[in-house]
């Protein structure tokens, strides 16, 4: 997997979006998950929203989401929110 240290926000949504695939995606995480794309880090706005907290929505929302890719992503984005 590619250092996630290094990608976009944007990049990183790619990536959820190639591992959990859209007939699975949950419901009440893909409002945030496709506002992601629009970010390029987390200090971004969408909208009114603020990337942190779309990231957070995001977060609150995927727990559907699982396997090795979904957990290394994870931590990813929740060290990006600190």
């Amino acid at each position: 997997m590619n250092d996630l240290k290094e990608l976009s926000i944007q990049e990183i949504a790619s990536l959820i979006y190639m591992d959990w695939t859209m007939e699975k995606v949950s419901y009440s995480a893909r409002p945030y998950l496709d506002a992601m794309t629009y970010l390029n880090s987390i200090d971004d706005m969408y909208m009114l929203d603020s990337g942190k907290s779309i990231v957070r929505y995001f977060l609150a929302n995927a727990s559907s989401w699982r396997g090795d890719t979904a957990k290394e992503v994870k931590a990813e984005l929740k060290s990006r929110l600190k």
